[in-house]
């Protein structure tokens, strides 16, 4: 894992990690990628992807916590290009408040924290002490499409800021 860059600006902390950030994806079923509510914009769930699909998995079973925990780092960098689309700037992005992580996993796997790692390790990376965020992991039976992770965030973004 690289260390944060030094600038404050998020776009050159991407840039300098190698991620750019991809464009907005079309729901496929009935709601919308992000609501903003005041200063609070709540991205709805992305399932994790591999080569443009879903990546497909359940842990504990077909898939080990390393690969988990690139497949929830692949689900942050969809999540800022969310957040991208939702703002205009990401410099706008004042703190991410909460994830909420799903596992698809078997009953006995238990380290589903550790595989929502990689999204909380990455959005760290990018937003510095902004990007430090609570969270919630949880295992359930199946996500849609059978990925393997799903993860929503909530983000704060600048009062000042007119998104």
């Amino acid at each position: 894992m690289s260390a944060t860059p030094a600038s404050n600006n998020v776009y050159d902390r991407l840039n300098a990690l190698g991620i750019t950030p991809p464009p907005l994806a079309v729901p496929v079923a009935a709601y919308v990628p992000f609501v903003r509510s005041g200063d609070l914009i709540f991205l709805s769930g992305h399932i994790a992807k591999k080569d443009g699909q879903p990546w497909v998995g359940q842990l504990g079973r077909d898939t080990d916590t390393a690969t988990g925990k690139l497949a929830a780092r692949a689900v942050a960098v969809d999540l800022i290009g969310t957040l991208h689309a939702a703002v205009g700037d990401l410099n706008k992005i004042k703190r991410v408040v909460k994830l909420t992580s799903l596992v698809n996993s078997t009953a006995d796997y238990t380290e589903h924290h550790l595989v929502t790692n990689g999204c909380s390790e990455l959005l760290a990376e990018v937003f510095g002490d902004a990007g430090k965020h609570a969270r919630a992991a949880f295992g359930v039976a199946q996500i849609p499409l059978g990925a393997c992770v799903e993860i929503e965030l909530i983000a704060e973004i600048d009062d000042n800021s007119a998104a």
